[in-house]
């Protein structure tokens, strides 16, 4: 390595007895998946226990390129934040754009299904039945229930498209499970990690909701005949028809 930082980095990874080669192997990976989970795997485990080491020098070789990082020190996370990026008491300092390749884009079916499962992992908080590792189990079935009744869309009913969907949120670290053929049964299980909270915000979940209640096309159930018969005058509670997630015709 020969450049205007190859002395500096090499006298402060010499500190902490890492290589050049550990150096590069960590910032890829990093880059690359853009989280390191410790209890994700033993490479894994290895990788975080390197930032730790370095973290501070990690911090100044990101910041020159205006990425910055969060790092959870209870659930052993750490997530790095591209520039513009808004995490709860992490807001960035500019609201310019920014498109690089460090941005997950995510279609419709992954975007709906983080929001359905912040949801249900809120539920699972306020009902106590987190794990020692901070996460919820959920049936598929659960889940595909929970689409329905907040979004009013189901998961993908081709396999290849939720195999898809479900590994790029395993990929972002947001749930577990064992194998793909795991995603196509309802009698399978999930777990939702705590890093979801990180990605979606109580606030940024309750504004959606919000807009879910009073932004979408509202219609009536069409009633039948036997509450008809008993009820004829009163109105019935509406139901949301449209997600936000459609695209326009």
């Amino acid at each position: 390595m020969s450049n205007i930082f190859s002395a500096d980095l090499e006298e402060q990874l010499d500190k902490h007895n890492l290589s050049l080669d550990d150096w590069r192997e960590l910032i890829q990976r990093l880059l690359d998946y853009g989280v390191l989970c410790r209890d994700d795997s033993q490479v894994e485990a290895e990788l975080y226990d390197r930032f730790v080491r370095i973290h501070e020098t990690v911090n100044d070789y990101l910041a020159l390129m205006g990425v910055r990082f969060q790092h959870d020190t209870q659930f052993n996370f750490v997530r790095i934040l591209p520039p513009g990026a808004r995490l709860p008491g992490m807001e960035d300092e500019t609201d310019e754009p920014f498109n690089g390749g460090f941005r997950s884009r995510l279609n419709q079916h992954e975007v709906a299904l983080i929001l359905v499962l912040r949801a249900e992992y809120d539920k699972a908080l306020r009902e106590g039945v987190i794990d020692e590792q901070g996460c919820a189990t959920l049936s598929l079935e659960a889940i595909s229930l929970a689409m329905k009744s907040l979004l009013r869309r189901n998961l993908p009913e081709n396999i290849g498209e939720r195999r898809q969907a479900f590994k790029r949120l395993r990929q972002l670290r947001l749930i577990n499970y064992f194998a793909e053929a795991d995603v196509d049964s309802g009698e399978s299980w999930i777990k939702i990690r705590p890093l979801i909270i990180n990605l979606v915000s109580n606030e940024w979940l309750n504004q959606i909701r919000t807009y879910l209640a009073d932004n979408l096309l509202l219609v009536d159930d069409e009633p039948d005949a036997e509450e008809l018969a008993v009820k004829p005058t009163q109105k019935r509670s509406p139901h949301l028809t449209k997600s936000i997630f459609d695209t326009e015709s």
